[in-house]
C-alpha cells in the first residue's frame, strides 16, 4: 500500500537556502547505500546526471527507486555514500544543496479543507518566497499545472489527478532548476495520467533537470531523454533511450514513427527500407511504423529528413516502447 507523506514534509529541507549561481545543474549518487537490518534497499549506487533534460528512473516495485529519491532530498539518511546536488552534499549542507530542488516524493497529502491558493500560500512562506511575489507565483504555478479555475475550490473535492497537479505546483513555487518526481502518475486514471504526463513534458521546456522515477515503460519512452534502470538496489544501465535499446538489440536502434495519414505498402516496403541506415520496418498499425536502423546520431538525422519528405505527415519520432520493454525485461530477469 502506498505510504502517504505529510504535504509539508516534502518541502522543509529547502528553507533558508542560498541561491546557487551555476547554470549547469546535476544530481549525483556516490556509492550510495541504504541497509535496514539484513535487508539492503540500495547497494553502492553510482549515478551522475547533469544538464537540462528528463531522466527516467526505471525499476520494479521494491527496486530502490523511492529510497534513492528520499536520500537525494534528505528525507532519509544513507547507511553509506553521498547524495549530491550541484556537487553539494545533501546531508551535510542540505539547505544549500536543495535550494534549487523541487520535489514530489511518494504521495503527499493536502489538507482537504484548504484551497490550492491557501495550501500553496503555506508552502510559499516555508520556502521563503517574498510576500510581494507570493500571489503572483502561486497563480503562475497553478496556471502551469492547468488548475487556474480550481485555485479557490476546496481540495477535498478534487480527484487524485487534480491533487497530484497541485503537489507538482507546490514543487515549482520557488522556480527550481532541478525537479525530482517519484512515480507522479501512479494510481491515476488514464485521463489523470495523461494530464500529469503533459505537465512533465512542459517542464522540459524551461531548461530544467528532471529526475522521474517510474515503472511504466510507455511513460518513460514518451517523456524522458535518458533512462537509468535499477533492480534489487543496484544500477543496471544508464544512457540515452536510443543507446540503451541499441546496446541490447544487436547494435540496432528501434524507433516508433507516427504519421497523420496511412502509408502505402510501397512506401513501407520499398521507400523507407531504401533510406541509408534503415535495416528493417514493420507496420504497427495504419499510421505507425516500427523502424530499426544502424548508425550514429547523424544517421538518425538523415533518416528523419527523409521521413519528413514522405507523403504521410510525420508527427512523431521516438524510441519504441516495445524495444525498451524488451531491454527492461531482459535486464530485470538477468538481475534476479
Amino acid at each position: 500500500m502506498t505510504t502517504r507523506q505529510p504535504f509539508i514534509e516534502n518541502y522543509l529541507p529547502s528553507l533558508e537556502c542560498q541561491v546557487l549561481q551555476d547554470n549547469v545543474h546535476s544530481i549525483e549518487a556516490v556509492n550510495l547505500s541504504k541497509v535496514y537490518g539484513s535487508f539492503t534497499a540500495l547497494s553502492n549506487l553510482n549515478l551522475k546526471i547533469e544538464g537540462a533534460k528528463c531522466v527516467g528512473f526505471l525499476g520494479p516495485n521494491g527496486a530502490g527507486k523511492t529510497t534513492t529519491l528520499k536520500m537525494l532530498t534528505d528525507l532519509i539518511r544513507p547507511s553509506s555514500g553521498k547524495a549530491l546536488i550541484d556537487g553539494i552534499n545533501v546531508h551535510t549542507h542540505k539547505r544549500q544543496a536543495l535550494n534549487s530542488v523541487g520535489s514530489v516524493i511518494e504521495t503527499p497529502e493536502i489538507y482537504p479543507s484548504l484551497t490550492p491558493r491557501e495550501a500553496l500560500g503555506m508552502i510559499a512562506e516555508l520556502r521563503g518566497v517574498k510576500h510581494s511575489e507570493k500571489k503572483r507565483r502561486i497563480e503562475e504555478v497553478v496556471e502551469e499545472v492547468r488548475m487556474s479555475e480550481w485555485i479557490d475550490k476546496r481540495v477535498g473535492k478534487f480527484s487524485k489527478g487534480m491533487k497530484q497537479r497541485i503537489c507538482v505546483a507546490s514543487a515549482l513555487l520557488h522556480d527550481p532548476s532541478v525537479i525530482i518526481l517519484d512515480e507522479p502518475t501512479t494510481g491515476l486514471d488514464p485521463r489523470g495520467m495523461s494530464e500529469v504526463k503533459d505537465i512533465v513534458k512542459s517542464l522540459k521546456n524551461k531548461n530544467r533537470l528532471i529526475f522521474m522515477s517510474s515503472h511504466i515503460l510507455s511513460e518513460v519512452a514518451d517523456i524522458c531523454d535518458e533512462v537509468a534502470i535499477i533492480d534489487h538496489g543496484k544500477l543496471l544501465v544508464y544512457d540515452t533511450l536510443p543507446k540503451v535499446t541499441a546496446k541490447f538489440s544487436g547494435g540496432e536502434t528501434v524507433l516508433e514513427v507516427g504519421f497523420s495519414r496511412p502509408l502505402s505498402d510501397g512506401i513501407l516496403r520499398s521507400t523507407i527500407p531504401a533510406i541509408s541506415g534503415v535495416t528493417s520496418t514493420e507496420r504497427r498499425d495504419e499510421m505507425n511504423v516500427i523502424l530499426r536502423y544502424n548508425g550514429t546520431v547523424t544517421a538518425q538525422e538523415n533518416i528523419l529528413k527523409e521521413l519528413v519528405k514522405l507523403d504521410g505527415g510525420l508527427i512523431s519520432y521516438r524510441p519504441a516502447t516495445s524495444a525498451l520493454e524488451e531491454v527492461y525485461l531482459n535486464l530485470i530477469s538477468d538481475s534476479r
